[in-house]
């Protein structure tokens, strides 16, 4: 063992200091305890950066052959959890090299030559953040899925739409279903977007400089799954903006998911009564025995303000650092793994909640007209027969303000009333005053009528399937 090595562990650095770093330091420095989960994507770049060193005459064919076959076996033995970090293990890049200096002795520690953990790290974790944001495109393909199975079942259903939580006018409840997905398939874009600015390759930046051994940084890349190795070796070292900007694209589908876990807990109460949870998806109360609780639902909301705060605190972490590496950067790995984390465990619950939900049907045909949401409906009746549509307007809240003060609906209006309100409410304006009527009006493409929300739910079930195909895809190698 060298210098840096000894009681106190391997360390990757050390030579220049005359004794171990104190403890309240060295716990400080500590990350190996959430690094860990890295271990894998550092194995995969650790068998290209010996591949690339043999090609650059730095290791011989015997050498580069027992080297990857350790590599193999140490990534089996962390697999299986025979090879774990210690307490004096710095970070993932030490362990592994403690684990392979285990196997290789000295030969262990020419894998170092040519890099950093500066550009290791880098490399990592966007080697990790690539594969795990597959995961969370293919948990939100999965949540489309069951929203455009619920809305195909209810094209046809009345429901009342709303501004302002008060009833605005009727609209199809799978159209209602449907604008929740859209929201959806805007973030699976931004992750594919996020992805092609992501696929930058750091390693062979080294600290900050590059290297002065032969190696090639394209190759790396391609080896790696990445389109490009990092055009400046300073940038490469020191850019999160890829965690940044994943982090948004996070905490929007956070705030995407709080809004369709805010309606279902209205939709499932009492006032409202539109949606019943299948058991395995609610909880009850520990002392009121009739409680039902939209728990997935509201966990989902509540867990948007942890995705934002990921987000915050990485953007606060990187506004003053200067360039290129600083220790600051140790900081961004845990809002992102929070961030992974948490999507991938409230992902899956909401689709089950979804999947499994009943729609009461006769609640939503009921409660689809109540508000007098089809004055509207007589507005542009009125526009037909030639009524500015600012007369139209007032005429029609007079028929509202007289419907409210009898506290009758806009049908039980009898013609003389109609007359007296005004000359242009004729009978014939009955012929509007129909739910289904309303809607099947709605011709143009985007609104709600039937036509137009089957055309749409046919169009987003084949853009889905794009991004089903995407977040299949692997790009990290073996």
């Amino acid at each position: 063992m060298g210098a840096a090595d000894g009681a106190q562990g391997i360390r990757l650095w050390g030579g220049r200091f005359s004794g171990g770093p104190a403890e309240a330091l060295a716990r400080l420095s500590l990350s190996v305890h959430f690094d860990w989960r890295l271990a894998p994507y550092d194995l995969a770049a650790s068998r290209v950066h010996a591949r690339i060193l043999a090609d650059a005459g730095l290791l011989d064919a015997d050498e580069l052959g027992r080297m990857l076959a350790a590599l193999d076996d140490l990534e089996a033995a962390c697999a299986s959890g025979q090879f774990r970090p210690t307490v004096e293990d710095e970070d993932v890049h030490t362990a592994l090299e403690r684990g392979l200096l285990e196997r290789l002795g000295a030969l262990g520690g020419k894998l170092r030559a040519g890099r950093s953990r500066n550009d290791q790290v880098a490399t990592d974790l966007r080697l990790y953040l690539r594969d795990h944001v597959r995961g969370v495109a293919a948990r939100l393909v999965e949540l489309v899925d069951a929203l455009v199975e619920q809305a195909a079942r209810h094209v046809d259903t009345p429901a009342p739409g709303m501004t302002h939580l008060q009833h605005a006018q009727p609209v199809s409840f799978g159209h209602h279903l449907l604008a929740h997905v859209h929201p959806l398939i805007r973030d699976l874009a931004r992750l594919r977007d996020w992805d092609a600015r992501a696929a930058v390759c750091p390693l062979g930046a080294g600290a900050l400089a590059g290297s002065s051994l032969p190696l090639d940084p394209q190759r790396v890349a391609r080896e790696l799954g990445f389109e490009r190795a990092a055009p400046n070796s300073m940038d490469a070292v020191s850019d999160r903006d890829f965690v940044a900007e994943f982090l948004f694209a996070a905490a929007l589908i956070g705030v995407h998911l709080s809004r369709l876990g805010e309606e279902i807990v209205l939709w499932t109460s009492q006032e409202f009564g539109w949606v019943e949870l299948d058991d395995a998806f609610a909880t009850g109360s520990s002392i009121m025995p009739q409680k039902k609780n939209a728990d997935i639902a509201e966990l989902a909301r509540g867990k948007a303000g942890r995705l934002i705060g990921d987000l915050t605190s990485v953007l606060t972490m990187l506004k003053g650092l200067p360039l290129t590496y600083d220790r600051d950067m140790q900081e961004d790995k845990e809002p992102t793994f929070d961030a992974v984390d948490t999507l991938e465990l409230v992902l899956p619950a909401l689709t089950g909640l979804v999947s499994t939900m009943t729609v009461r049907v006769d609640r939503l045909v009921e409660a689809a007209p109540k508000g007098y949401t089809l004055a509207t409906e007589v507005a542009e009746w009125l526009v037909r027969q030639g009524v500015p549509f600012r007369e139209a307007h007032e005429i029609t809240g007079s028929l509202v303000a007289l419907c409210v003060a009898r506290e009758c609906g806009l049908d039980e209006v009898s013609d003389e009333d109609l007359a007296k309100i005004s000359p242009h409410l004729t009978p014939d304006v009955r012929s509007v005053l129909d739910v289904r009527g309303a809607l099947a009006a709605r011709t143009a493409p985007g609104s709600t009528g039937p036509g137009p929300v089957a055309e749409q739910l046919a169009e987003v079930q084949s853009t889905v399937e794009q991004w089903r195909e995407w977040a299949a895809t692997r790009v990290v190698p073996r």
